[in-house]
C-alpha cells in the first residue's frame, strides 16, 4: 500500500475523505449519499490504483481526482441509478456498467496542483468500465 493511502485508512467519515484531499462538496449530498461515494472511490482505486512511484503530492492530486469524480456521480445521479452495491444491481435484474473518465494528465488537475502530472491510466487506457 502507497503511504499516502495508509493515511486514509484511520478515516471513519467521508467528510474526512473530502477535507484530507481537498474536495469541495455539498453536505446535503453527502448525508444521502456517503457509503455510495466512498464504495465508489474504492471502485476507482481498485480499478487504477496509486502507483508506488508516486510522490505523495502525486498520490493526493490522484485521489482527489478520483474522489471528486465518485461525488459527481452522485450529484448527476443517485444511489439507485448508479447501483454501486449487490443489493440494487440484483433488484434491478441486471448488472450495470460505468466507467471512470478520469483522463491521462487533465488540464484542470494541472492548474489545480501547480503542474504536478498525474498519470491515472497505464498509457493508452483512457477510461475503466465496472460491472
Amino acid at each position: 500500500m502507497h503511504p499516502f493511502l495508509a493515511q486514509m485508512t484511520r478515516f471513519s467519515a467521508a467528510e474526512e475523505f473530502f477535507g484530507f484531499l481537498g474536495v469541495d462538496y455539498d453536505p446535503a449530498i453527502v448525508n444521502v449519499n456517503r457509503l455510495h461515494i466512498l464504495k465508489r472511490f474504492q471502485q476507482y482505486l481498485r480499478a487504477v490504483p496509486v502507483l508506488p512511484e508516486m510522490c505523495d503530492d502525486e498520490a493526493r492530486a490522484f485521489c482527489r481526482q478520483l474522489l471528486a469524480q465518485a461525488y459527481q456521480d452522485f450529484v448527476k445521479s443517485n444511489a439507485a441509478t448508479e447501483k454501486v452495491f449487490k443489493v440494487f444491481r440484483q433488484a434491478a435484474g441486471s448488472l450495470r456498467t460505468f466507467s471512470c473518465n478520469v483522463r491521462h494528465c487533465s488540464p484542470s488537475l494541472h492548474s489545480a496542483n501547480a503542474g504536478i502530472a498525474v498519470h491515472p491510466f497505464p498509457p493508452g487506457v483512457d477510461e475503466v468500465r465496472f460491472r
